[in-house]
């Protein structure tokens, strides 16, 4: 990705907000100095398109091939919105859990078995949220092509994807929002 375009979005996400210095506790349960809010940044829409932008280049300049893209409500809808835009492709939204009512899905969208799927997360820390997504992928018969985070953490997403066979792609990694 253009390094111009990755320092533009570290900028845009400290000044609207979106990087918070201060205590705080994580969705996973850690405690953290630095809270990263990329659905608040998701809510300016130059920001979104950045984002999305970043992430088709990175997309484009790790060869990832895809015919459609996934993520987990919430932090993802607005990246995998964009990202769709950006690139043409559909998405597919995994919910928290399968609604009891309608068709009782847990699945907005189409996988259908052997499709290559690439998922987008916006923070991972421990990379609970986008593991399960994987996870729902292969149980439709889809094929995880990698998942692109537009921030990472650091703090193990990146291994409990490896032990998985899943490649961990940032946008931005912590140490480029300090």
């Amino acid at each position: 990705m253009n390094g111009e375009l990755k320092k533009e979005i570290a900028e845009k996400l400290k000044e609207t907000g979106a990087v918070r210095f201060g205590d705080f506790v994580l969705s996973s349960g850690k405690r953290s100095s630095i809270y990263i809010d990329i659905k608040h940044a998701c809510t300016h829409p130059d920001i979104l398109a950045m984002i999305a932008k970043g992430m088709k280049e990175l997309a484009d300049s790790e060869a990832l091939d895809f015919q459609r893209i996934a993520c987990v409500e919430l932090g993802g809808v607005p990246i995998a919105v964009a990202l769709s835009l950006e690139t043409g492709k559909p998405y597919a939204i995994f919910r928290k859990q399968k609604k009891d009512y309608g068709v009782k899905d847990d699945l907005v969208g189409v996988i259908e078995k052997g499709d290559k799927i690439l998922v987008v997360e916006d923070v991972t820390t421990t990379g609970s949220s986008a593991l399960s997504a994987v996870e729902r992928v292969r149980a439709r018969g889809g094929e995880v092509e990698a998942v692109l985070v537009v921030v990472d953490r650091e703090e193990g997403a990146a291994e409990a994807f490896r032990e998985k066979g899943v490649r961990l792609i940032p946008l931005l990694s912590l140490g480029d929002l300090r």
